[in-house]
């Protein structure tokens, strides 16, 4: 293994700057290819756990505004609203 030397640094070795054979050349393609795929994976789960996370969200907040509608409409608020609402336009 030899070293490409600049002045007193050494700059790294020739195994791990460029592939020596035809088959250092395919594992390593193999390898990125392998990383890639795994990490594809990896993506695509947290992505559908956003994704479920996000919609379990939205049913959480729809039955909130259901339930918040429910009880200003048993409070009776939304009928006094209204009617002041009336009074503001008629004066």
């Amino acid at each position: 293994m030899s070293q490409r030397v600049h002045g007193n640094k050494v700059l790294g070795t020739d195994a791990v700057t460029k592939p020596q054979t035809a088959q250092d050349a395919a594992d390593l393609s193999e390898f990125v290819q392998n990383l890639l795929q795994q990490m594809q994976g990896r993506f695509q789960t947290m992505s559908d756990s956003i994704i479920s996370r996000v919609d379990e969200m939205g049913s959480k907040i729809d039955d909130l505004e259901k339930q918040i509608g429910d009880l200003v409409q048993q409070s009776g608020v939304e009928d006094k609203t209204q009617r002041q609402t009336t009074k503001r336009q008629s004066s």
